[in-house]
């Protein structure tokens, strides 16, 4: 019997034994689509450059065969462009789409000259990091931060003991929830914690980099389903990772902080994303407190800006 190809097939693929085989994310409803976001992708990530098909094939994970079909389609439409060396880049309507779009997200084009003064006056990289349902997802980054998890895109679950400075602002129930899932060995320090991010008004991150992935996916399996004994297990290990911010008697001569996060508030006083400065060092007492109040103007300026 001869298989049947939809359209949708066979606009977005060429069908030939060597395009078989492409890898799919599982329950993926439609793997043709899922192939040219995997290139449109790729090619916004490097904006700036064109791509050698042999580079998006190796990068975006598709066959030779498939990679072509689907980049000559998009170039025939204008969503992509090829040079004289048969490399490829974004193209002018995706450009026209890409700005268009940004009219749906007015925190981000309000925030960004914002992060570009902070980033400038305090010389720090910085970046955006919006509340997305029940994770936080960064989507603007200024500078060149030296930890490799801050990048667009980058998803992180509004879980503890990250991003407490979206629940510090918190009513008292949503708080008490957020507690309720850490570890009972942090509880009674996020609650002092949760207390002194909104009396300064600012969240410090004193992890080092290395730790930082590694208390994510620390922190992921924790709400996976696991035995009472491995999740006793993971929460010993969180602990020895991390101290979790600063409360005012510990702060010193010198502090280590990674990163520092002032919130963004909407009218009606919800916590809808952060400015994050991203010094990654140590710090005086004193320049911790300027750049906390440097980072937390920026994020007011911001809020400020929504409504106009």
């Amino acid at each position: 019997m001869t298989p049947t190809i939809s359209r949708a097939e066979r606009v977005g693929q060429e069908v030939t034994p060597d395009s078989m085989g492409d890898p799919e994310i599982p329950g993926a409803a439609s793997p043709p689509t899922q192939r040219v976001v995997k290139v449109l992708e790729l090619l916004s990530r490097h904006a700036t450059e064109h791509l050698s098909l042999a580079r998006i094939v190796r990068e975006a994970g598709l066959s030779r065969a498939t990679a072509h079909a689907v980049l000559t389609q998009l170039t025939a439409d204008g969503w992509t462009a090829r040079d004289e060396d048969g490399c490829y880049g974004i193209g002018l309507r995706l450009l026209t789409v890409a700005r268009r779009a940004e009219s749906a997200f007015p925190l981000r084009r309000t925030a960004v000259p914002h992060l570009q003064v902070l980033s400038e006056e305090m010389q720090v990289p910085v970046f955006l990091a919006e509340r997305a349902g029940e994770s936080i997802v960064v989507t603007e980054v200024v500078g060149d931060p030296s930890a490799g998890w801050i990048r667009p895109g980058r998803r992180l679950p509004l879980a503890p003991p990250v991003c407490r400075e979206f629940v510090a602002w918190a009513a008292a129930p949503v708080q008490e929830a957020w507690l309720a899932t850490a570890d009972p060995a942090h509880r009674d320090r996020l609650a002092l914690v949760l207390a002194e991010i909104r009396t300064r008004g600012y969240s410090v991150e004193r992890l080092v980099d290395d730790s930082t992935p590694m208390l994510e996916v620390l922190a992921g399996l924790r709400d996976s389903p696991i035995t009472a004994a491995l999740r006793a297990q993971l929460g010993s290990v969180i602990t020895e990772l991390i101290t979790i911010d600063y409360l005012p008697d510990e702060l010193g001569p010198e502090n280590a902080v990674v990163t520092l996060a002032a919130p963004i508030r909407d009218h009606a006083g919800a916590v809808v994303a952060a400015v994050v400065s991203c010094p990654d060092s140590r710090l005086s007492t004193s320049a911790v407190s300027e750049l906390g109040a440097a980072t937390m103007a920026a994020a007011d300026r911001i809020a400020g800006g929504l409504g106009d």
